[in-house]
């Protein structure tokens, strides 16, 4: 009652409210609370239980897929969709339990649905991107893939957006709609490699002595490829020489140890057998003459001596 007393007490100083209204309110406030404070305490603990029980599930589901021998990209775009299929049923659950009835609400939330979808077209544009990734599969987890301006090697693909981790160990996440509708180049797909080194020999070399020195030097390269032997070509003429592509073929895992002992290897081979390398021809483009400031209307002139011509 001492309640009750308080709330008449603060209450007998406004209009339209007797101590028999203060009653009542408090009354009614006092049935509500005992009827849903069990509930909301119970909604709050299935909650909280749902979504522990829903990240547990989901390991075990991507656990139950990798021994299954599952690619591990669909392993765990499956084990997130899961995950968040049982918290969206526990969150209609605890509707029930305040008594929300779904089925009364379908048409409510079908139109909010629909609204959500129309606003959040950009959202659903990157879940069915990522859901043709995963049918495609224009790559894996593990791949080095460039896309959209980025790369590095891929992490995950979750329902938005494609994470991958770059070599100096960056973190970028790039919406799914980016990745499937852009040029992606997948550097690790095939499980060789070939790398080209590009150089200029100086004219007065002996083409057939730089073509042996140039094999020898790519043949000597460890961990190439045996049955691929290394390709030699004089490309073209050019301002200082002649231009020559080396190719070398081996494990896409050996690409960058294969193409620093190929440019070591050429380059000490040309000294070697006193065949000079050409040096590049500096290249220098005219600076425009300076503008005067605009002026009011808005025209630079060329700086220099004498007056400036009127605009006109």
């Amino acid at each position: 009652m001492f309640p009750v007393i308080l709330a008449q007490n603060a209450v007998t100083s406004v209009p339209g409210l007797s101590p028999d209204a203060v009653r009542g309110y408090w009354h009614r406030l006092s049935e509500l609370g005992a009827e849903y404070t069990p509930r909301a305490i119970g909604a709050l603990i299935f909650i909280v239980a749902a979504w522990s029980f829903a990240a547990w599930l989901a390991r075990v589901a991507g656990r139950t897929l990798a021994r299954a021998h599952v690619e591990v990209t669909l392993a765990k775009f499956l084990s997130n969709i899961i995950r968040w299929a049982i918290i969206a049923l526990s969150i209609v659950v605890c509707l029930s339990i305040f008594g929300v009835q779904a089925a009364s609400f379908a048409a409510v939330i079908g139109s909010i649905g629909l609204a959500v979808g129309l606003a959040l077209q950009g959202s659903l544009s990157n879940v069915a991107a990522g859901v043709m990734l995963l049918l495609f599969r224009p790559f894996r987890v593990g791949d080095a893939i460039s896309v959209a301006g980025q790369s590095g090697v891929v992490d995950e693909v979750e329902l938005f957006s494609t994470r991958i981790d770059t070599a100096d160990k960056r973190r970028i996440i790039i919406p799914n709609a980016q990745v499937f509708n852009a040029v992606l180049e997948n550097t690790t797909y095939h499980p060789l490699r070939r790398t080209d080194v590009l150089l200029t020999v100086a004219y007065d070399a002996d083409i057939d002595a730089t073509r042996r020195t140039l094999t020898d030097a790519a043949a000597a390269v460890p961990s190439r490829l045996l049955d691929r032997p290394p390709e030699v070509v004089a490309l073209r003429f050019s301002a200082t020489g002649v231009d020559w592509q080396v190719s070398l073929w081996m494990a896409r895992e050996q690409l960058g140890p294969v193409r620093e002992a190929l440019i070591t290897g050429i380059k000490s081979a040309l000294e070697a057998a006193g065949l000079p390398i050409a040096s590049t021809v500096a290249t220098r483009t005219p600076t425009p003459p300076p503008t005067q400031p605009a002026g009011v209307l808005g025209i630079g002139v060329p700086a220099g001596p004498g007056p400036v011509p009127p605009i006109r």
